[in-house]
């Protein structure tokens, strides 16, 4: 498997106001078939991360690739690299589940046929067959979630951004996507995963980016970040705790 970056931040700034940036010169990457946690505080900058990676706002300074391109240079290509998964599920109330998920499969170029397989395994998948034909107006949250979360799944680009998406998922659904979202990752997908469950990503992604303040503080595997707290051996909880106690 390759291992040019799927996803290329570099010294990247930015936030909503050009005198007060919330991110502060940060670098990372994550690279083809590998899942990566960015973990913070509520505050750190994930968000505005992910917000940056998007196009929905645009850097003070620094650059983003996704699949070696910028936003700026190839921007249908670049959109058609990634899918989000939000933290707050955001749906059309007069569409059914189904036609949530055919409009995201035209939308991303899906085949017909490689539709129907991927449709019927998801809606199977999140125990949601018989809310095809549902109105989302009618779900609940953790269903609207589970929509969103198929949505993206559908599509299959090389590249998953994914902010809080256990918020709402019952202890089946945070099992399915746990084991879908590895599924993908060794079909060759990369997925860069927010979460304060850390206790759930510990045992799922292969490196963490620790944010804090804007900056990045920690990063590597969880033996590497463990290093950098001084703390080996510890968990992930552990490790985070060590490493923003003091700076909080």
């Amino acid at each position: 498997m390759s291992e040019t970056p799927i996803l290329q931040i570099e010294e990247l700034s930015g936030g909503y106001s050009l005198g007060r940036p919330v991110l502060h010169d940060i670098s990372f990457e994550v690279k083809p078939g590998e899942m990566v946690g960015l973990i913070g505080l509520n505050g750190a900058g994930k968000s505005t991360t992910m917000k940056h990676i998007l196009g929905l706002m645009a850097p003070h300074h620094g650059g983003i690739l996704v699949n070696g391109r910028t936003r700026d240079e190839e921007p249908e290509a670049y959109q058609a690299s990634l899918a989000f998964v939000p933290e707050s599920p955001l749906l059309y109330e007069e569409l059914t589940v189904r036609e949530h998920l055919e409009f995201a499969a035209r939308a991303y170029g899906v085949e017909p046929e490689a539709y129907k397989e991927r449709s019927e395994r998801l809606l199977k998948l999140f125990h949601m067959e018989e809310k095809a034909d549902s109105l989302s107006i009618h779900l609940s949250k953790g269903m609207k979630q589970k929509v969103m979360i198929m949505c993206a799944f559908v599509a299959r680009p090389p590249l998953y951004i994914i902010d809080e998406p256990f918020l709402g998922l019952d202890p089946l659904g945070i099992r399915s996507l746990l084991d879908f979202m590895l599924e993908m990752k060794e079909s060759g997908s990369s997925i860069l995963l927010s979460s304060h469950i850390l206790s759930t990503i510990e045992n799922y992604c292969d490196r963490f980016i620790v944010l804090h303040r804007g900056a990045v503080i920690a990063q590597g595997t969880l033996k590497e970040i463990a290093e950098q707290a001084k703390t080996p051996g510890a968990s992930l909880e552990n490790i985070f705790y060590a490493l923003v106690k003091d700076e909080v």
